[in-house]
């Protein structure tokens, strides 16, 4: 159950290719993520403005001598911009692919699919010629292990490491130079986070975007909703034993959907 966010669904997924003898350089300048990490798997990652502001969030699969960029439908045109912003003189090339991507949390997880690095219950993704999944509850899993998405939890107001990041293996603090990376370092080095995203647990009715409150002030908001449970982005100085949204009483989750 989600707000009109709904309405640029993350599911719908473009594939691109950088490719040359300058791809994986001219992307480790670019994305939170170590792009070496493609010799062991898919790598999770974000493009970031200048300010650390989150711009889309995409996968990075080893592609021969060229990588693959596996990022929301919606997002595509505005990244492939900005990457080409950022080309310059680089010795790549950016161009949309034919493939279509498949998910599934099934095993054993068909050849030639990567595992999501994100979490483990999100299973698998295979690139080729079909699209589909295997009828997983998407959005539950994302609630359980509070896993956000584009155009719902992850908007671009977000900062990656209250959305987070590092616990889902999209940032590295030991690369080099990213766009943003000052900011997300500054972040996670010097202070402690007050806002987050966690799942919360709900009794009663409350829709996505429904104000949380907490002793009678705003403690967050309501994002993606499966059952009695929900993502929420909340102040975490305010979360408390009664806190409320809608007609609903919310409750923290359990430790392990607990912002990191």
């Amino acid at each position: 159950m989600r707000g009109d966010a709904a309405m640029t669904d993350a599911s719908r997924r473009r594939v691109l290719r950088v490719s040359g003898p300058g791809a994986r350089d001219f992307l480790q300048g670019l994305v939170t993520n170590d792009v070496e990490k493609l010799d062991a798997g898919a790598v999770y990652a974000a493009m970031l403005t200048p300010q650390g502001k989150y711009i889309a969030d995409f996968f990075l699969v080893e592609d021969g001598d060229a990588v693959l960029v596996d990022v929301a439908d919606f997002q595509a045109d505005d990244l492939v911009k900005r990457l080409t912003l950022y080309k310059l003189r680089a010795p790549v090339e950016i161009e949309a692919t034919g493939l279509r991507v498949r998910r599934g949390t099934g095993d054993p997880a068909p050849d030639g699919a990567v595992a999501d690095p994100r979490h483990p219950a999100l299973g698998w993704r295979l690139y080729g010629a079909e699209e589909g999944d295997d009828g997983t509850d998407w959005d539950a899993v994302r609630v359980a292990h509070c896993i956000p998405e584009a155009g719902s939890e992850l908007t671009p107001d977000s900062f990656i490491l209250e959305a987070g990041f590092e616990r889902l293996n999209g940032v590295d603090f030991r690369k080099g130079c990213y766009v943003g990376q000052e900011v997300t370092a500054r972040m996670h080095h010097k202070t402690e986070l007050r806002k987050g995203l966690a799942t919360v647990e709900l009794e009663g009715s409350a829709e996505p975007g429904a104000r949380i409150e907490s002793d009678g002030k705003a403690a967050g908001t309501i994002h993606t909703r499966a059952g009695d449970r929900a993502i929420a982005y909340l102040r975490l100085d305010r979360v408390g034993p009664e806190m409320s949204a809608g007609q609903a009483r919310v409750r923290l989750a359990g430790e392990a959907a607990r912002p990191a």
